[in-house]
């Protein structure tokens, strides 16, 4: 179960680095040929080694840093028009998954030292 939640906390959150990438430098740039929104998938990039190696501590962090995430995706798929706004849905999704992920593999790993 919690090789499982690890695996999907990694892949959503490397699938969030390219999204974010990948939406501000070519998809949906707000200035043609990419704006400085593309350094918001630094943060992003602070975890994923702890993530990967599958550090609880890190996974419990990490799990409130996405929320930020998801705020910005929220508010842009409800003011963005076109791909910008299907982008932001996808960046809700996986920031959604990825903090599920994170909370319950912190609660089983949690569980599985005490016990």
């Amino acid at each position: 179960m919690t090789n499982a939640l690890r695996m999907g906390a990694s892949i959503s959150l490397i699938m969030l680095i390219f999204l974010c990438l990948l939406w501000e430098t070519i998809i949906a740039p707000l200035k043609p040929g990419g704006s400085l929104l593309m350094l918001k998938t630094l943060p992003l990039l602070l975890p994923l080694l702890g993530i990967l190696k599958g550090r609880l501590y890190t996974f419990q962090w990490a799990a409130m840093l996405i929320l930020i995430y998801f705020t910005e995706g929220t508010v842009r798929a409800w003011s963005d028009h076109g791909a910008s706004a299907k982008l932001a849905l996808g960046e809700v999704i996986l920031s959604l998954v990825f903090f599920f992920c994170s909370i319950f593999y912190a609660k089983y790993t949690k569980n599985q030292r005490s016990a």
